[in-house]
């Protein structure tokens, strides 16, 4: 049996001061995994001392070294494969420094808001042969996975328009809106499942609360993405819909990722729950096994770039008023 992959956890941080998915997603799905050891903490070079401390804090707590450069702890034979979780600003340089070690990588969503940060990532990545996977781990839920095999095996036919609902309940808003931080998910989704490429966006709303982008793709389909933040629900911050509906020439196919579920209601309150397995354990896996095969990963930096030009699009569409195709959104 092989022995584990090193891990090491570079930064606890996010699109905003509250939100940390190394803490709360990436390092217990490592810890859980019997392919993995976790053996170090780092920060991207500047990283602020209060996200410094978040770090250091959260390595006395594992029992492994924190590394205040980033060089040093690249330089540590036992680190495999790099957990990026820095700053947004940052994890282009990082996640590059990464690869050009020969590491794997995982990395936070988005892995950058820019196509063209996305295409000099996977050029990294091409040229050192290693696994970068963006963390897209809705791609993973068992419905999702379910309904792209359907759709892929024609038991919908032809598919021309898919509707998508993305919406989370309360919960901190992201300092660079919520089309940013969440559309990676849908969009992601919708391109698992028709492997047709977006060539236009018109987008309805508020980028930085709730958005509607109405989406031209190849081959005349078309799409419609509601993704944003409302307000708080009594069974806690959460995603609260997430769906979609695929209509094809010869049936309709609806995917619920909330289903099945419970509700628990106690004294103190209620909380609601998915049961199934957890798509960032999937993730995970999925780095293991690409890594472990020699292959690369089912998720890459190319489906990051995809949806991070279609955000960039739908920012130009809201700032115009109008439809914004990709190639003037990249041009």
């Amino acid at each position: 049996m092989s022995a584990p992959l090193g891990v090491l956890l570079a930064g606890f941080a996010g699109l905003g001061p509250a939100q940390d998915h190394q803490a709360e997603m990436y390092l217990p799905a490592f810890a859980d995994h019997p392919g993995f050891t976790i053996v170090a903490v780092t920060d991207a070079d500047g990283t602020t001392d209060a996200l410094r401390e978040r770090s250091r804090s959260a390595a006395v707590r594992l029992g492994v070294p924190y590394d205040d450069e980033l060089s040093k702890a690249l330089a540590r034979p036992e680190v495999d494969v790099v957990s990026v979780c820095v700053p947004l600003t940052d994890r282009m340089a990082t996640t590059t420094a990464a690869l050009a070690t020969g590491r794997h990588v995982l990395v936070d969503k988005p892995m950058t808001l820019s196509a063209q940060e996305c295409d000099a990532i996977a050029a990294v990545a091409a040229d050192t042969g290693s696994v970068c996977l963006p963390a897209h781990h809705w791609r993973f839920h068992p419905a999702i996975r379910s309904a792209a095999a359907a759709v892929a095996a024609g038991r919908v036919g032809l598919p021309w328009n898919v509707q998508a609902d993305f919406l989370v309940a309360g919960g901190p808003p992201s300092p660079l809106g919520e089309l940013a931080n969440f559309a990676v998910y849908p969009l992601d989704v919708i391109r698992v499942l028709t492997g047709l490429p977006v060539t236009q966006v018109f987008t309805y709303g508020e980028v930085d609360d709730v958005a509607v982008l109405s989406l031209s793709h190849e081959r005349g389909m078309t799409s419609t993405v509601t993704v944003g933040r409302g307000p708080a629900l009594d069974g806690g911050p959460g995603v609260a819909l997430h769906r979609y509906r695929i209509s094809g020439s010869h049936g309709l196919l609806a995917v619920d990722t909330a289903r099945p579920a419970y509700t628990l209601r106690t004294a103190t309150g209620r909380r609601n729950g998915w049961v199934g397995s957890d798509t960032v354990t999937a993730l995970v896996d999925e780095l293991h096994s690409a890594i472990r095969s020699g292959r690369q990963g089912t998720v890459a930096p190319t489906d990051a770039r995809a949806a991070a030009a279609v955000v960039e699009a739908a920012r130009l569409s809201a700032e115009f008023g109008r439809p914004v195709s990709l190639k003037e959104a990249d041009g």
